[in-house]
């Protein structure tokens, strides 16, 4: 028994010699199969129904259709080819039969499958179908007519190791489906006698192992603002933003064990996701309120934090316009995950819910190219709308361009006396067809916001989001950027705040502060990065700016540090002009604040002008809530303005304002910031 070990061991030690021939061929066979099928006709395999993402040989699939360049292809059929030597090898690894007793079957092994060419002279099949694999087959075989032949035997197939032997490009893409007959032909045609086993296991353990494609996520943002001398500059100007996608991207990095990047936080963004409990204003005022609250800086005694905050009115229902409003959904291949076109048909079913029956829904979808798939239809008609969404279907390429030009045109058509128009775009932003880059679909929505049309923007998915491109349409169009990553989150947007996000109130609201520099030495605004204005943009009515909604509510903070304080950041300047007389030394004032902004529809805009007074309103739980978030968004940028203030502070702090929170999504945040500090440690 020893001496048999013996020499078992010893066969399975002779590892035989690779043959550069057999891998060089299958290498050539796969880059002509590839090339062959870059030329399939585009009703050979129909976008609808283009393979879901998936493990196994689905995934590979799916993999393989993303490449296009033939270095990455050659890279990838190398691994198939090593495969093959692997599967070509181990049976001469394998103990003789005069060593050790072993099943008839394994001492008859399969005859090598057949060339896919001959098969198809033989047989009468495709090449593709020749060696599609078991499991191609069969689905065609029950699409087949009932006027096919049942007595046909089937044909066995060779294992995927064999298929790539003999050169087959269904190795790498499953075979397209046959057209109408084929089917029914092949299960008449003689079977092909083969010995080979069922197709194994291994083929798909192989695909899963493969690597997870890159993450291509990709961020708007800017370089975090400076500490501003008063005496050098004394103004900030800033258009108004209520966009939330930044907060949920920062969850869904965390909820999967991560810190987000820092280029993924703009704090602006995180501390307008959450509802405060602004003053309201009165009938007859302004569309909105502002409201000023001074107090201590959290992070730094030696500062004061300046809180703005705008409170937009909220009119009556009955007095809202109609609604036009054209679902510009993305269906190309990158959508076909669950958490993208599923979850984006669940958060309109919700949505549909809260239209009123005066309100209209069309549906354009856009892949390899647009499509109008749901004319201006009465929201009423909920059932109408509801199959549209249904029979949506992710695959092919992400023709962006033509989505949005198209969509622009349904909404154009939709029209109505005083209605309020808006263009819903549902995408992971990855535009990859026609105009791509940011800049120039920006000027493309700039240029169709003069037909006054909003365009509001809902980013969904993880692993190729396109978050700059998804800001610049926001910010063309005069509408919102939202990020919906769990259903929860989908009913927030597009239920709870509905009225807020698709009713304007108040279009290209910009604001603008002037600092005392006898009172402030030093100030900076905390985020508001991507969209920074110009001081001479302020006055200018051409210079676009944000929208607020109804309903909506704004905050902005700003950290001013006083002359004389130890909190100073800036040395003096050797040369600076003195004043003669102090400027602002009879008014103790902060600063000073201005709004402007348009009725929706209108040209010219409006002024309204409040001093900052270094009392304020009293600092509340929504104060104390919203400070606790920047320090949160700092922290996760690793701002240095925040010295040795940390992660207990700042949950210390949320979790003492959370206030009565009715929705929950305080104590939420107060989870997120514990999970970032275990992540960050």
């Amino acid at each position: 028994m020893t001496d048999e070990l013996d020499r078992l061991t010893a066969a399975l030690r002779v590892t035989p010699s690779p043959d550069p021939a057999a891998k060089a061929m299958a290498l050539s066979r796969a880059i002509e199969s590839f090339d062959r099928a870059q030329g399939f006709p585009d009703d050979v395999r129909p976008l609808s129904d283009a393979p879901r993402r998936s493990g196994g040989w689905k995934g590979v699939h799916n993999m393989l259709t993303r490449l296009s360049s033939r270095p990455i292809l050659a890279a990838t059929t190398s691994v198939a080819a090593l495969c093959l030597g692997l599967a070509v090898f181990l049976p001469l690894q394998a103990p003789q039969p005069d060593m050790v007793s072993l099943p008839e079957a394994a001492l008859n092994p399969a005859p090598e499958a057949p060339d896919v060419v001959a098969e198809t002279v033989k047989t009468g099949t495709s090449a593709d179908e020749a060696a599609a694999g078991p499991a191609v087959r069969s689905a065609q075989q029950d699409a087949a007519p009932a006027t096919a032949n049942p007595a046909a035997p089937a044909v066995p197939q060779a294992p995927a190791v064999e298929q790539l032997a003999a050169g087959s490009d269904s190795a790498f893409l499953p075979a397209p489906p046959a057209p109408e007959g084929r089917a029914a032909a092949n299960l008449s045609t003689p079977p092909q006698t083969l010995s080979a086993p069922p197709q194994s296991e291994v083929a798909v353990a192989d695909a899963a192992a493969l690597p997870a494609p890159a993450n291509t996520d990709s961020f708007a943002n800017a370089a975090p603002n400076p500490v501003n001398v008063t005496a050098e500059v004394p103004v900030s100007t800033f258009s108004i933003d209520v966009d939330t996608a930044s907060y949920a991207i920062v969850r869904s990095w965390l909820m999967a064990g991560n810190l987000p990047p820092p280029e993924a936080v703009r704090v602006e963004e995180m501390v307008n996701y959450f509802p405060y409990d602004y003053p309201a204003p009165e009938a007859g005022d302004a569309p909105f309120r502002p409201d000023i609250t001074v107090m201590p800086t959290p992070w730094n005694p030696d500062t004061k934090l300046v809180r703005i905050a705008l409170q937009g009115a909220l009119p009556p229902l009955a007095d809202r316009p109609p609604l036009n409003l054209v679902f510009l959904i993305d269906t190309s291949g990158s959508m076909q995950d669950p958490n993208k076109l599923p979850l984006l048909k669940q958060g309109f079913r919700l949505m549909l819910g809260q239209l009123r029956p005066e309100d209209q829904v069309a549906i354009v979808t856009y892949a390899g190219s647009a499509g109008e798939v749901l004319s201006p239809t009465p929201a009423a008609d909920r059932d109408t709308i509801l199959q549209a969404l249904d029979r949506l279907e992710a695959g092919g390429s992400t023709a962006g361009e033509q989505g949005l030009q198209l969509a622009y045109s349904v909404a154009a058509r939709m029209g109505g006396e005083g209605a309020v128009s808006r263009v819903l775009l549902a995408t992971d932003g990855d535009f990859n067809v026609g105009l791509a880059d940011p800049a120039g679909l920006e000027s493309l929505i700039a240029a169709k916001r003069k037909s006054g049309v909003y365009l509001s923007v809902l980013g969904f998915g993880r692993g190729n989001l396109d978050d700059a491109t998804m800001q610049a349409l926001a910010q063309a169009g005069n509408g919102t950027a939202a990020y919906i990553d769990t259903a929860q989150e989908a009913r927030k947007v597009l239920v709870d705040q509905l009225t807020g996000a698709l009713f304007p109130i108040a279009d290209d609201l910009k604001i603008q502060v002037e600092w005392n520099p006898n009172a402030v030495a030093e100030w900076r605004l905390i985020g508001y990065e991507t969209r920074a204005l110009r001081r001479e943009d302020f006055g200018n009515d051409r210079v676009d700016a944000g929208e607020i909604g109804a309903g909506h509510a704004v905050t902005a903070l700003y950290e001013v540090t006083a002359p004389g304080s130890p909190a100073l950041r800036n040395e003096p300047l050797r040369y600076a002009a003195t004043p003669a007389r102090p400027i602002g030394d009879d008014t103790g004032e902060l600063g000073f604040l201005r709004l402007r902004w348009k009725a929706p529809g209108a040209n010219q805009s409006t002024l309204l002008e409040t001093p900052i007074l270094p009392q304020g309103t009293p600092a509340d739980d929504d104060s104390r809530f919203a400070a606790a978030i920047a320090g949160f968004g700092q922290l996760l940028t690793g701002a240095p303005q925040l010295g040795s203030w940390g992660w207990d502070q700042a949950i210390a702090l949320a979790e003492g304002a959370r206030g009565s929170d009715s929705f929950g999504y305080r104590a939420e945040a107060v989870t997120l910031m514990r999970l970032a500090q275990s992540l960050a440690q």
